[in-house]
């Protein structure tokens, strides 16, 4: 399979060269890189382009507009995506397609672990950030939520999605809203093992912390209640199952978790 990774990146130049180092130290390495610029100030683009990925330029400033013409100009079978502060494992992308080679898995969202703070902030990270926000998610969705810093997609769910999905704005999270328009058909897989690293600057202050957490309820606001859609119950009823996965999907949704892609111009989670 042809695989693209895309990188939606606001000057954030040095974790851009270490999520791109990271990259080229793959056991199975990327068919094409796609960094998608958003408008940067700083060298983030000549970093890029030293390291070989192809530069999308995308001048209209948010990480929903960045990251959907960055899927858009992809040209694989496999589209994954990583922020430019994540760093992932040598086997990050072996492993995922093994996950794909289930035919029945059409997108897959992994972990992540946070890098940059104390032991204690990182373990209340991956506890209630991480992993309250995938559970309520999952209940919500009826499937688990795409993590935006470390999930992948086969080419045919951009393809069906990409018209419907909100390209505009600052104040949603891109990931959560792509969630929102998962087909009951399409399966989405939680691997819990598929992990990368993940900056824990989200809690670098009250803050900035306070205003992710309220990017949910806009997120949210444009699709309608679930209930309207389809009662949670009956969705998980003809999934087959009575928890919040989607059928194929790994039950351990409520183990692990997500978190959104948020950050604002300049501090740089990967864009605003």
């Amino acid at each position: 399979m042809f695989v693209s990774v895309v990188i939606p990146v606001r000057n954030d130049g040095p974790m851009l060269r270490r999520a791109l180092d990271a990259l080229a130290a793959q056991t199975r390495r990327a068919d094409e890189i796609v960094v998608v610029d958003n408008g940067s100030t700083d060298d983030s683009a000549a970093i890029a382009a030293a390291a070989g990925a192809r530069i999308v330029t995308e001048p209209i400033a948010g990480i929903p507009r960045a990251s959907a013409v960055g899927y858009d100009a992809a040209r694989g079978d496999i589209i994954a995506r990583i922020d430019a502060d994540t760093v992932v494992p040598p086997t990050w992308l072996e492993h995922a397609l093994t996950d794909f080679d289930d035919a029945q898995v059409d997108l897959l969202t992994g972990h992540a672990t946070f890098y940059g703070a104390g032991a204690v902030t990182r373990r209340l990270g991956r506890a209630w950030w991480v992993g309250g926000m995938y559970w309520s998610m999952s209940i919500y969705l009826g499937h688990p939520p795409v993590f935006g810093s470390n999930f992948a997609m086969r080419r045919q769910v951009w393809t069906q999605l990409g018209d419907e999905v909100h390209r505009y704005g600052l104040g949603i999270h891109d990931d959560l809203d792509l969630s929102l328009h998962v087909k009951p058909w399409m399966t989405v897989r939680h691997d819990p093992s598929w992990t990368a690293e993940i900056s824990a600057r989200p809690f670098a202050t009250v803050r900035g912390l306070a205003r992710r957490l309220r990017w949910v309820i806009p997120t949210l606001r444009g699709h309608g209640s679930p209930w309207r859609r389809k009662a949670l119950w009956r969705r998980w009823h003809e999934e087959g199952t009575w928890g919040p996965i989607s059928a194929g999907a790994a039950p351990d949704w409520a183990v692990d978790g997500w978190a959104g892609d948020d950050a604002e111009p300049g501090e740089g989670h990967a864009i605003a």
